[in-house]
């Protein structure tokens, strides 16, 4: 029998502590903000990494990206929940607006960036299957960088392509009238 995980308080929200199954809704789970320029994320699965698929929610205001322009080896899958965004996705970029739907098998360099007149809400999960033997690597990409969301050298760490910017802390969105908030 699979026990059930405790919530524990946080300064952001609830957030698991230990393997189990449990029940947290987004409005009181625990968010962080991202390096300062990468918009909120509500990570259900806290501080340790769900071992199979990790999912999060995404709170984009316009102008703000939800990282940096990659690709990886894995897949990952985005549903847009509220509001606008441009995929940026092989060189190219296309607007997004609420159930757009986004398929990135392994390989697949894109980025995600707020648009429209208010924030934009997104569904993220991936697969972890290869986390161990996996690979990511951020290019170099002119649209990424004129959106803010790009590396200006290749980098094939998470560490070496976010040197530039702060650590990620708990904190809970503002309220920018989300659909919870």
């Amino acid at each position: 029998m699979v026990e059930q995980a405790r919530l524990v308080e946080t300064e952001s929200g609830f957030a698991p502590e230990g393997d189990g199954w449990f029940v947290v809704n987004a409005r009181e789970a625990a968010w962080w903000r991202q390096r300062d320029v990468f918009g909120y994320v509500c990570r259900f699965e806290g501080d340790a990494a769900f071992p199979e698929l990790g999912i999060n929610l995404r709170v984009l205001r316009p102008g703000e990206p939800n990282c940096r322009y990659h690709a990886q080896s894995t897949q990952e899958d985005f549903l847009v929940l509220h509001g606008e965004c441009l995929l940026l996705v092989e060189g190219e970029e296309r607007r997004l607006r609420a159930w757009d739907f986004v398929h990135c098998p392994p390989g697949t360099a894109h980025v995600f960036v707020g648009a429209g007149d208010g924030p934009c809400v997104i569904l993220m999960a991936g697969s972890r299957k290869d986390d161990e033997q996996g690979w990511v690597v951020y290019p170099v990409s002119e649209l990424a960088l004129n959106h803010g969301a790009g590396a200006r050298s290749e980098a094939h760490d998470p560490q070496e392509a976010y040197a530039d910017l702060p650590a990620s802390r708990r904190e809970r969105p503002p309220d920018l009238g989300l659909p919870w908030q």
